[in-house]
């Protein structure tokens, strides 16, 4: 029988696309229902931060839009989510910062304060792993010799989602350190931030 025009199917989400579907199927159950997220949500959780390790650190963060100091407590995460692109705005204790990711080419290109960062994803026993292939900063491509080295994961543990971020730069040392976890939506149609906001 004719499928019904009123049941399309839903978009694949912007990681959908990028890690394909079985790699996504394999994803912890948590991961995959925060990736398949549409529209606006709000989760929160708790988080540990480092402060980057040197002044010139603290410029290259000021830059980014990443914390600046050492702090832990709790993170509010806000998620506006379309296939075409998705909106990520970190409230970390002491300061907040935001992203935009699109999909470009099978990567997930971020634009983060003054730097534009393309990401290959990778799944790995249920993990999601983000690998840094290019770094433009205001316009500028990085070149390797200076481009950071990266640590960008993602488990999920239950209804909880735990990340690690890590960017040290060659020369400057720590700029970006942070870990936490955050409660991912327990049900398919996940949490908006309508009947909470």
């Amino acid at each position: 029988s004719p499928r019904l025009l009123s049941d399309p199917m839903p978009p694949l989400s912007l990681y959908q696309r990028a890690l394909g579907g079985p790699a996504y199927q394999r994803l912890a159950p948590a991961l995959a229902r925060f990736h398949g997220l549409s529209g606006p949500h709000r989760l929160v959780g708790q988080v540990q931060v480092e402060a980057p390790a040197t002044w010139l650190g603290r410029v290259l963060a000021w830059a980014l839009g990443a914390p600046q100091r050492a702090v832990q407590g709790a993170i509010t995460f806000e998620l506006q989510a379309h296939p075409e692109a998705e909106v990520w705005t970190r409230r970390f204790p002491a300061q907040t910062m935001q992203s935009t990711l699109r999909e470009a080419a099978g990567r997930v290109v971020e634009h983060l304060g003054a730097a534009r960062l393309s990401f290959v994803l990778h799944e790995s026993e249920g993990r999601l792993l983000m690998q840094l292939q290019q770094l433009h900063f205001c316009g500028i491509p990085c070149p390797a010799w200076l481009c950071p080295q990266v640590v960008a994961e993602e488990t999920g543990v239950g209804d909880a989602l735990h990340f690690r971020v890590q960017a040290t730069v060659p020369g400057v040392g720590r700029v970006v350190s942070y870990r936490g976890h955050l409660l991912a939506p327990s049900g398919a149609a996940g949490v908006g931030v309508g009947a909470s906001a």
